[in-house]
């Protein structure tokens, strides 16, 4: 697509910070009907046993990564590493994004016809992947709220989850840079009525956006 070509199809981005409730709405929206391409996904996928990535990880971390079953990666491992060495997380997402990136492309391509599709992305502004959306959706909390969600959710302790949150941009960044904020600092699902008056009353698609 050329620069300021403008979209024949509805690109939602679906970003937030970690915890935030992207996950819950990116479901949502395939309850909707809409595909949802999974950023998270295609990463997992790319770390895979047998895939080119994964033996590049092991050959870079070795038996401190190796989970139990022959060529597979302990994810878990490999995040204790990452979130305690920004050089280390640089050079992961420098081997992982690529590949996301191809993915995303491979997937818009099989789904050229559908007249909407989600892209549920957390890194979406740090990777730089801002030219692949009509329009960026931001799934927003207070920052204590989101740090007491993830020490919930993944049983992290307060040092852990404050440093997997600081490997990402902060929220308060991101929300100048997004098209729509969807509140999720009430009650559980409250954010739906916002997103359903989002959803269906969609704005005109803007030019690709700029990555620079």
């Amino acid at each position: 697509m050329a620069p300021g070509e403008r979209f024949s199809q509805r690109r939602i981005g679906l970003t937030g910070g970690i915890a935030s409730g992207k996950s819950s709405v990116g479901h949502w929206l395939a309850q909707q009907g809409l595909p949802v391409l999974d950023a998270d996904q295609f990463a997992r996928e790319a770390l895979e046993p047998g895939r080119n990535a994964t033996n590049t990880v092991l050959q870079r971390y070795g038996s401190a990564v190796q989970a139990k079953e022959a060529a597979t990666i302990d994810r878990a491992a490999v995040g204790r590493i990452v979130f305690q060495d920004s050089a280390e997380r640089h050079w992961l997402e420098q081997l992982i994004h690529p590949i996301v990136r191809d993915r995303f492309d491979q997937e818009l391509t099989r789904h050229a016809e559908m007249p909407a599709i989600v892209l549920m992305i957390p890194l979406l502004f740090e990777a730089g992947l801002e030219s692949l959306c009509s329009e960026i959706w931001l799934v927003d909390c207070d920052e204590s709220q989101q740090l007491e969600r993830l020490i919930a959710r993944d049983g992290l302790s307060p040092a852990a989850a404050q440093a997997r949150i600081a490997a990402q941009w902060p929220l308060s960044r991101k929300r100048v840079l997004a098209d729509h904020v969807i509140s999720n600092q009430g009650q559980p699902c409250a954010w739906q009525a916002q997103a359903m008056g989002l959803l269906s009353n969609p704005e005109t698609p803007k030019p690709q956006r700029s990555t620079g």
